[in-house]
């Protein structure tokens, strides 16, 4: 596979690690003596690094009126679910990796086990684990957020359509949603919309957004932890 810029700063971690360190990351417990010497652990350690370095490039990098908590938890998720995880496993050529690893006998099992998504996913995280481990959580999370940055950009280009989610959702029970613009806040150029869903008289949501369309949006997240299915 050709060398994949985005990963190319977390591969060289994976390759850096002493092989006491990387064969764990790259070894599934059926093939294993002791399910702590398979990547189980490494990736509950991973997740959180992850999570970790995501949640912060996240924080520091876009803007905080467009991107409260809630934005934020959205692409958060949609950078760092088990998909992406798998795309960057793929990337990082986890199923080759893990086939030069495993008993001979089993390297066949490995090309059923690598067609899971649940299988790299967890890979990947090991690998994210191993590598805070051995080289430290700065390290470990530039190339993280390097090797995570399509997914990051395709969350932010495919943000989540909660108003179509709560539109199904009332309309299943025969209602409609409604949304008013109830403030604007700032000079033309530089305004923030203020913005309630409405559902048969009653408020279920509100938001804020520099455009209509955001502040929609946010509305309708908010209605959708109050509306009942």
């Amino acid at each position: 596979m050709q060398d994949d810029v985005s990963t190319r700063p977390l591969r060289e971690l994976l390759d850096g690690l002493p092989e006491s360190a990387r064969r764990p990351v790259l070894s599934h417990s059926s093939w294993t003596s002791r399910r702590s010497d398979s990547y189980e652990r490494l990736a509950f350690l991973g997740d959180s690094v992850l999570e970790l370095a995501v949640s912060t490039h996240l924080f520091r990098t876009l803007e905080a009126e467009r991107f409260g908590a809630g934005r934020l938890t959205e692409v958060r998720a949609g950078t760092v679910s088990a998909a992406p995880c798998r795309r960057v496993a793929e990337r990082l050529e986890v199923p080759r990796r893990m086939a030069e690893v495993a008993p001979d006998n089993l390297r066949r099992r490995v090309a059923d086990l690598t067609r899971t998504e649940r299988v790299l996913a967890s890979v990947c995280e090991a690998i994210i684990g191993a590598c805070y481990l051995e080289f430290g959580y700065t390290r470990t999370a530039e190339a993280v957020v390097a090797a995570f940055s399509p997914e990051l950009e395709d969350a932010l280009d495919h943000p989540a359509d909660h108003k179509s989610r709560l539109q199904e959702r009332l309309m299943a029970r025969g209602s409609t949603v409604a949304y008013r613009v109830i403030d604007e806040i700032g000079s033309p150029h530089d305004r923030t919309f203020v913005v309630e869903a409405v559902v048969e008289d009653t408020v279920v949501g509100s938001g804020r957004g520099r455009s209509k369309k955001l502040a929609e949006q946010e509305a309708a997240r908010e209605a959708l932890a109050t509306v009942e299915p």
